[in-house]
Parts: C-alpha cells; structure tokens; sequence
C-alpha cells in the first residue's frame, strides 16, 4: 500500500519534473540578477551585480520594452539586444564526488554560460533545451557564480516575435559519476491485436575511473499508480564511457492512448550498483498505433480520422515568450473544446509543459524544427513594407548546428505520446525566396502557364540542394527515432517536387496548396499528403474533409500571434480562432461548428451594407446593439441541420437548413431591443442547442469571472477575466473602459491582456483598456500556504469589483 501511494504521489508531480532524465533536479529559477548591457566582466565571479534588476526566471526582457514603429514588424515592433543574467548558486560540501549539471530548456538565443567565470559552452539555437557539466568548475561548500550571456541583437531573426531572454525553466542538477544519459530513456510502443509491447532504450554514462557493472530495473505502472510489469538487465559500462540496454515489455489488453481518452502509463527506470540505487527517472508514456497511407489518409490505433489542426507559435500576448503552465492547458483546452485534434508547433519546438499537457489532454503534434535551413527569408527590419527587406535570420548557424538541434529535439520530445510526427522545415523551399529553379519560367511540359513568383533567377540559390539538405536532417531524425514519420511544410510544391525534397519525407506537407492535392495523388500515387498549412474557408476544409487521401489540415493560426505584423498599430498576425486573451472568436465558432462533435450554435451580427452582396462573414461577433429598425444581418455558426431565429421570444428567422457550402445560417432582420436567440434544431425539429445576447445599457459595473480561486503558493498563475456590465448584468459588450488592477498580498500582476490587436500601449502596467468589453488579469502567486491575495479592479464612473485568491 505504501508503494502505490509512493508511486501516486511522485507520478502526480511529473509534469513539474519537465525533461529532466537523471540524477536529482530542482529548478533554480528565483532571485536572479538581469542587466540589458554587454560588458565581458559580467561573467566574473567577483562582479557587483548588487545594482542589477532582479528578475525571477522564465523571464522575456523584450516584451517590457517600448513599442516603436520603427522597430522591425517581424517583432511585433519589440526590440531585442544583448543582456547577462547572474545566479548565486551554494553546493553544499557534502555534494563533492557528485556531478553538477546546469540545464536550460531555452534560452533566446545565442547564449553562452559561465561558472565561476569559466565559460562551459555556447548554444546559439534559442529553441532547443540543453545542459552542460559545471563539475570541473564548481566550488564545494562555496559559492558558485552563474552567468548567463544572452545575444539576440540580431531581433529581426525570426518571422515572428520569438522574445528575448531565459524565457524557460532553469534547473540544477545533481548525479552519481555514473548515470542515465540526458534523455537517455527511450520508450516507444507497438500495438498488436490485444498486445502491447512497450520497446525500452536505456543508455548509460560511466564517468568514473573504473568499469562499471549495473543492473537496469524498468517497471510499467498504470494510471491508478499500480505496477503492471517489470524487466531486470545487466549491463556493464567501462570508465569514460557509455553502453546501452535494450529491452521489451508486453501488456495484454493495454488502455490506448487516443484523443478521447488519452490514457498514459508510468516507466519508472531505477539503476542499481549492486544493493545501491545510483540513479532512476520517470517517464511519461503509454500505448498507441499510428498509420499513414497514401489513400486512405492517417489512423490512430486503427481507426482513420481526419487531423483537425492548427499552427501554434509559442508566446501569449503580453506574457511574451515566458508562459507559464498553466496558461498553455487553458489555451490547448479551449481549442480541444473548439474541435482541435493537432497541433503543429510553428516553426519551432516548444516547451517541455508543451508536450506533457498535449499528451495529457489528448492532443497529436507535428513538432517542427525549423523555418530557414542555409539561407535567410527577407523579413521587414524598420517598420512594415519600408525600404528593402533585410535578411536576419538563423541561417549562419545551420552548417555547424543543423543536425544537432534537431537530434536534440527528437531526443527530448520521442517520449511523448502526443508527437506524431518530425517536421525537418517549413517553407524553405519558397520559390525565390531564396531557392530558385527553371521551372519557375512555365511554359512546355511544366505545367504552368506563365512564370511563377517573378520567374526563373539564376543567381539564387540552386533548389536541388534541398533535397541533399532534407535527406541530411531526415537521417538526423532517424538516427534516435525511427518510429514516427519524417516530414515538412512545402510552400513551393510545384518546384519542390523537380528535386528531391519531397522523396526524402515519409509525409509530404502542402502549405495553401489545396490545387495539387488531386494532381499530385494521381501523378506520385505512393505520396501521403495533408495540409501543413491552411486558410479558413470552407473550400479548403471540404478539400480535406471529401478526400480521403488528404489526412488532415493545420489552420494559419489556432491563437494569435505577437510579431509578423502588418502596418502599425499592429501588435501581431490576428488570423487565430483565439484571441491574445484566449477568448474565442467569432472564426472560432465557426471551426467548431465544422469540427466539434458536441451540438453547439453560436452567432453573430453585423449592419447590412451595399457592398455586402450577399457575403456571409464567419468573422461577425456577437453584438446586439444598434440603430431602431436599422437592417442587420445575422450569421448563424453551428452543427445542428437547422436553425431558428427569435427576438423577444418571438419567430423573427424561420427555420433554416445548414448550408453544407458556407457552413453559415443567415437571417436578414431589423433591428429591435431586447433579447436575440439562436436555437439549433435536429432532423425532428428538437431545440438541441442555444445561444443568446441582449441589448445592452450604458456601462455600469466591472463583474469578475474566475474559476478556481485556489492557486498553488510556488508561483501558481490565475487567470482572472474581467467584463463590463449594465444596470441589468447584460455584458456591454461596446464598452472600451480602462481598467485599473491592483493587488494587496502575496501576489503580482504578470500583465493586463484585452485582445486588441491594435492597442499598442503598454501590456505589462497595472492600467489597461478592455476591448469587447472584457480583459484578463495574470496574477502570479509569490506566498506562503495560506496566505491570499486580494485583487482589486476600478474604472472611472463605474463600480469596483474584487476578489480573493486562496494559496495552498
């Protein structure tokens, strides 16, 4: 009884674990020093850093900066630059003989770390997790120095805000000479009629002085926390060296993972030298079939489905690229509830709470690495559409680093039930940005009719070398997984497939590319295509969803996006199905009412112009708020085969049969006050589903909702929404009130998030104003079990509210 509960408790805290793959871990995130300067003496042990800003890690330096239109757009008009962090770290006396590991999850980018000013290494990818040995530098029973120096001067490097700092967790290290590789725990499983056979990897790492015999204990253990079975090995290991176990367990009958129900398994992988355990891990895991066919698309355990996807870049709004936990499970949450089955982490990997949270709510993800390979994209460096592009980029560390990254990455993520799929690239094969190729003239037996994107340019680079370039990252991917297909987003398929890009992927991903998805089945009938990346109209849906060779389709985006950004005031791309806030939009609706299998119905509204001729928007947000008698029309979002219209509780939209062509409803009506319903119907005219808004008065009162007021005391995050309501409690959904936040406790303000794409004031002060008359408040926790913290929101003319948080 004590082992299962032993085992329940220690299971129950895996996520906060992260990747961490041996010896003992703790995060050291807290009480750091941070300065936006450059000065070589940073890294010196006896440097005065008394003066510096005192930050707490995961930490984004360029989201608290100034917005300025003269700032790349690329960025979300946010700079970068080059700034040190400094950590004191106490190893205690007793730790000597002990190895000591620092371990990054992401640093952006282009760090380097010292120890006691000692530099233990560079690692210029901002993306990929990493750790070094501080060993031969540490002072026991002394204190230690860490410096951390951080070059993201080049700010316009990605297409999109990829913010600035240590913008994940840090973690401290410590392990027996002898121990488990980092990510050297390998377990991928094979699903037979009613068998599962759950294929383990175990590599070790001998630095001691002498030969080294273990014995390798596995133990499988179901989600009740229960043993389900285990394997003994042996293994020896000689000194400065390392060895690798294999081994198998069988489960007859195993719970599958799946999206419905994302069942997951424990390995627990214990190392023994003779009677003494020297290092053990856990391991997230479970039990699921993948299979992908040129005709009949993708199954998971044997049941074909389509992949209901979108791209998701990594920040949230005004928390910049450091996201904590709990905002990432509300996120994916709420697009699950939208119908989202997918995820493809755009262009980059994301976090490790990323994957756990995928894997635990029952999400698939195409985990990508990369947006450029050898050469730059242009990217906008001053503003939006002036002057010439510029090429920042990534590119001039892809010789030296390319397939480490990416064998790091599969190494990190090939535990994760969730991941289907390695993505080596996306949109590297641009036509003439930068590769090029005769086909691009038209003419002859190419198919085109005349040249594409500007035509053939000899001086770019050759497009033939993408294929070489593919086959090098695809052996990299192979090299640590072959258990999961290979593939990439191709942005110029009509060019791509004159090289031999597109043969070097095991899946072939089409970026806006819905015309060749016939022609190119017919023409390589052996290709598994799907829609890497995808507009939101219905054509490009029913492109998928009426062929069955099509697997799935990622929507351009899921939530939106700092940077990549149009002309100011832009903060970001605003294409997602949810807001910065995590609000879902009207787009959002609309995708679930294709996609979700629960009844639902949703609709919106807007005045009828000339120009409208007939257009039905699945972009019409819920307002009901107009000019007595004034034309409106009313677009109805939903799954049921008919809908109904009603105001006041009277017939004012007969019952109409969904448009399986738009996907939308519509009702043309003038405009009364009052309350406007929407009732879904079924095939026997049976109201299956609702939805309402009302008029609404002048604003009146600022109204709380918030769903657990308990929140963890070690930095727990809460998510607080705020909304403007009338006299009646009707959401005012015009009002545009500045918000003031403030807080008394144990407790701070991470940020204040309206949504509002255009607002380009500051989003990390305590003043800010709602936007469809709502906000969301981040409060980070910072006390003590039992303490609370009280959290107080006014306007000018209209009633505070406040509510109390609870820390365990």
């Amino acid at each position: 009884m004590k082992r299962s509960l032993f085992v329940i408790l220690v299971l129950s805290h895996l996520s906060v674990l992260g990747q961490i793959s041996f010896g003992n871990s703790k995060k050291i995130n807290e009480d750091w020093k941070f300065m936006l300067q450059d000065n070589q003496n940073f890294k010196s042990s006896t440097y005065n850093d008394e003066k510096w800003k005192s930050v707490n890690i995961p930490h984004d330096w360029s989201i608290e900066a100034q917005l300025s239109p003269t700032l790349a757009s690329a960025t979300g008009y946010l700079p970068g630059g080059i700034a040190w962090y400094r950590k004191t770290l106490d190893v205690p006396s007793n730790k000597k003989g002990e190895k000591v590991y620092l371990y990054f999850e992401g640093i952006y980018n282009r760090s380097e770390v010292f120890i006691n000013g000692q530099s233990l290494g560079k690692r210029p990818n901002g993306y990929i997790s990493f750790s070094f040995d501080a060993t031969p530098y540490i002072n026991y029973g002394e204190t230690n120095i860490i410096a951390v120096r951080v070059d993201h001067s080049k700010s316009a490097d990605s297409r999109w805000y990829s913010g600035s700092g240590i913008y994940r967790n840090v973690w401290l290290i410590y392990s027996n000479p002898v121990h488990i590789s980092e990510w050297g725990v390998y377990a991928y499983p094979e699903v037979k009629k009613n068998l599962g056979i759950l294929n383990i990897e175990v590599e070790l790492e001998n630095d001691s002085s002498s030969k080294e015999v273990l014995t390798v204990v596995n133990e499988l253990f179901g989600s009740n926390g229960k043993l389900v079975v285990k394997s003994t090995s042996k293994i020896d290991v000689a000194s400065k060296a390392s060895n690798k176990i294999t081994t198998n367990l069988k489960v007859k009958k195993p719970k599958l993972w799946s999206i419905e129900t994302p069942n997951l398994y424990q390995l627990k992988t214990t190392v023994f030298k003779g009677n003494e355990v020297i290092d053990e891990t856990r391991t997230q895991t479970g039990f699921r079939k993948f299979t992908f066919d040129a005709n009949n698309g993708f199954a998971l355990n044997d049941t074909w489905m389509k992949l209901k996807g979108v791209c998701l870049h990594h920040d949230a709004g005004v928390l910049g690229s450091a996201v904590p936990r709990e905002v990432w499970k509300t996120r994916l949450q709420t697009l699950k509830d939208i119908g989202v089955n997918a995820i493809r982490t755009s262009h980059n990997p994301q976090a490790p709470d990323f994957y756990n949270l995928c894997d635990e709510l029952g999400l698939l993800v195409l985990n990508e690495a990369y947006d450029e390979w050898e050469f730059p994209k242009r990217k906008w460096l001053e503003g939006w559409n002036s002057g010439a592009p510029g090429f920042e980029g990534s590119y001039d560390i892809f010789a030296d680093w390319a397939e480490k990254d990416m064998e790091d990455l599969v190494r990190r993520d090939r535990n994760h039930m969730s991941v289907f799929a390695w993505s080596i690239g996306n949109e590297v094969d641009y036509p003439n940005d930068p590769y090029s190729h005769p086909v691009l003239d038209g003419g002859g037996d190419t198919g085109f009719s005349q040249a594409v994107y500007g035509g053939y340019k000899k001086e770019a680079p050759d497009a033939m070398r993408l294929g070489a370039i593919a086959k090098r990252l695809v052996a990299a991917v192979k090299k640590y997984d072959k258990s999961r297909p290979t593939t990439a987003g191709l942005a110029g398929v009509a060019m791509s497939n004159e090289t031999a890009y597109p043969s070097a992927l095991d899946i072939t991903g089409y970026n806006y590319t819905e015309s060749k998805y016939q022609t190119d089945h017919e023409k390589y009938p052996n290709r598994v295509i799907y829609g890497s990346e995808n507009r939101h109209d219905m054509e490009a849906w029913l492109a998928v969803k009426n062929n069955d060779h099509i697997f799935g389709q990622f929507l351009w985006t899921g939530i939106d996006y700092l940077g990549e950004s149009g002309r100011w005031p832009s903060r970001g791309f605003y294409s997602g199905l949810v807001d910065f806030s995590g609000n879902i939009k009207p787009r959002g609706y609309f995708r679930q009412s294709l996609w979700s299998q629960k009844p639902m119905i949703y609709f919106g509204t807007y005045p009828i112009r000339h120009s409208d001729r007939g257009g039905l928007s699945k972009d019409a947000w819920s307002l009901w708020n107009y000019d007595d008698a004034q034309n409106i029309r009313v677009v109805c979002y939903t799954n049921a085969s008919k809908a109904r219209l009603e105001l006041n509780g009277n017939l004012v939209g007969e019952a109409k049969a969904y448009d399986e062509k738009t996907g939308i409803i519509s009702w043309d009506i003038p405009y009364q006050s009052g309350t406007l319903e929407a009732v879904g119907l079924n095939d026997k005219n049976e109201a299956i589903s609702r939805y309402k808004i009302s008029s609404s008065k002048r604003p009146e009162a600022i109204k709380v909702k918030l769903e657990n007021k308990l929140i963890d005391k070690n930095r727990g995050v809460a998510q607080v929404r705020v909304e403007i309501v009338d006299e009646d409690g009707i959401p005012v959904k015009l009002a545009d009130n500045e918000i003031t936040c403030r807080i008394k406790g144990s407790g701070r303000l991470l940020g204040l998030e309206a949504g509002n794409n255009t607002d380009m004031t500051d989003y990390t002060d305590n003043k800010q104003r709602v936007f469809h008359g709502g906000i969301l408040a981040y409060i980070e926790a910072n006390g003590n079990s039992g303490a609370s913290i009280n959290i107080e929101f006014t306007s000018p003319w209209l009633k505070s509210a406040e509510v109390t948080l609870e820390l365990k």
